[in-house]
């Protein structure tokens, strides 16, 4: 288990990263979604977390289009019919469901995940 620091002049934000679902772009904020529900509004851009995650030592994090960086390990399903990202985890809240996001950015993530190494492929 890794964990996320981030400092700012008023505060010290200090979560796991196993907890962290997804970060949302909310124009020069970010969202950070964890398990249990809770939402956090971050005074940075989404290009700080995509940073910030590329130096952990285990990233589990992928950027998906332009507003999104989704955990891996809680996504579930990718519909590019219904624009929507699934997520589910033991753990996860269950106000924490689905995303609509961009076909293209869901066709990216769907090829990266279908192209990561374990599991068997089921294509038809």
């Amino acid at each position: 288990m890794e964990w996320l620091k981030i400092k700012t002049s008023t505060e010290l934000v200090r979560v796991s990263t196993d907890e962290i679902v997804y970060v949302c772009a909310d124009g020069n904020y970010s969202d950070l979604v964890l398990t249990n529900g809770r939402t956090r509004k971050m005074t940075f851009q989404l290009h700080f977390f995509e940073d910030v995650f590329k130096q952990l030592n285990n990233n589990t994090f992928v950027r998906v289009g332009r507003s999104v960086i989704v955990n891996k390990r809680y996504v579930f399903v990718i519909n590019l019919t219904d624009q929507t990202l699934m997520f589910t985890g033991q753990q996860l809240s269950n106000e924490i469901k689905t995303l609509r996001l961009p076909r293209e950015a869901l066709k990216q993530l769907m090829e990266q995940l279908a192209e990561e190494k374990g599991g068997a492929n089921g294509e038809r």
